[in-house]
């Protein structure tokens, strides 16, 4: 199996790799986005360690259990060879109906096929009103009209 673009990554290929995650994530298919990891991926993500596309599965579940209403956006801080640095902000909300910004970095490490084996993620939340959302659109993938992260002075 293989995911292209592959690495050696070019700033147009970096940005592809993050916009695919992006949409990904956003169509919250815990079995999609698993797809795009190798079989025996790494994670760090906040204090959970997750290894394999079965742990990437159970977890992405819980999490979007939790984080409903989830709207992710990514964008690339940096790329070199195997590797890619985004930033990233999602907002959500909870089962009681308050609302967050989840700000954050990934790390990626990919292999020759294109499909990531490690990723290293920080994240802080930040409690946000309704009134402070800044990502409106139905679910599933940002559409190309919606401003990035940067756009938005995030």
């Amino acid at each position: 199996m293989s995911r292209p673009p592959f690495p050696p990554f070019d700033a147009v290929t970096a940005a592809q790799k993050a916009r695919m995650a992006e949409d990904a994530w956003n169509s919250q298919q815990p079995e999609k986005v698993a797809q795009a990891y190798t079989l025996d991926s790494e994670w760090r993500n906040r204090t959970d360690f997750v290894r394999g596309r079965a742990e990437i599965v159970a977890f992405l579940a819980r999490k979007w259990a939790d984080e409903l209403d989830y709207r992710l956006i990514k964008e690339v801080w940096a790329f070199r060879e195997n590797r890619i640095a985004v930033r990233f902000a999602y907002e959500w909300h909870n089962a009681a109906g308050l609302w967050f910004r989840s700000y954050g970095n990934e790390n990626w490490e990919f292999d020759a096929a294109g499909l990531m084996h490690r990723r290293h993620a920080s994240i802080n939340d930040l409690a946000i009103t309704n009134a402070e959302r800044l990502f409106h659109w139905p679910k599933g993938r940002r559409p190309d009209a919606h401003p990035g992260l940067s756009e938005l002075g995030l």
